[in-house]
């Protein structure tokens, strides 16, 4: 079973097409998880929660009344706490629920520390071995993770894609791109940005013989002109 979770980041930065997304999913029958505010953001949006996690801080009292009236499993966390919801629910998903793909909204925006974890929380040793299994989606990036291995990565609706190791690599190639890249190896993060797929092909190769990358698509918008 695949799954579906809506966390409580800035709604400009959704995709723009979230709630048929979502609609699809769920007409698939996977699992619809709200994390924290997120759990509210989805009955705003006209979908019941399978699952709601969080310590709901951020919701009021008739909020979270709603929550709790309508999610039939709800997990319960604490403010003070050594991991944080999105960590929680990462574990629950794949521990609990046996999810095999996990699709993450609303990971992105707003506060940078929320972000970082949101991003980075599945380095948590518990959690690493579902690397694979994992996708965070925003209105201008599609991230997903690879460990030690050999993929095909296939072109999607993005202008660009790079591979940014998050733990030690060796070895970690890209063939067939319109940038190649010769095994390497190195022991800090590091991103090779801004590649491309070649014109008359719709993949490339990636391999890696040790380590932990993300694979980030992304495509610049109007009001994001950076280099």
């Amino acid at each position: 079973m695949d799954a579906s979770v809506l966390l409580g980041g800035p709604k400009e930065e959704w995709p723009a097409d979230l709630k048929e997304q979502l609609k699809q999913a769920q007409a698939k029958g996977n699992l619809l998880i709200g994390v924290d505010r997120g759990a509210l953001l989805l009955l705003e949006l006209g979908f019941k929660p399978d699952l709601a996690i969080g310590d709901f801080d951020s919701l009021k009292a008739d909020e979270l009344a709603w929550v709790e009236g309508t999610v039939a499993d709800i997990r319960y966390s604490v403010p003070k706490k050594d991991w944080t919801d999105s960590e929680l629910m990462l574990g629950i998903a794949f521990g609990d629920y046996k999810i095999d793909q996990l699709k993450v909204y609303g990971a992105t925006g707003g506060r940078l520390d929320h972000a970082a974890i949101n991003a980075f929380g599945i380095l948590n040793p518990d959690l690493r071995k579902y690397a694979n299994q994992l996708t965070l989606i925003d209105k201008q990036n599609l991230i997903f993770y690879r460990q030690a291995g050999s993929y095909e990565i296939k072109q999607q609706d993005y202008s660009y894609f790079g591979v940014t190791c998050l733990l030690p690599v060796e070895d970690l190639t890209i063939e067939g791109a319109l940038y190649d890249l010769a095994p390497y190896s190195g022991d800090y993060l590091r991103s090779f940005t801004s590649n491309e797929f070649l014109p008359d092909k719709d993949s490339c190769r990636l391999s890696l013989k040790k380590g932990l990358v993300a694979v980030v698509y992304s495509k610049d918008l109007d009001r994001y002109q950076m280099a």
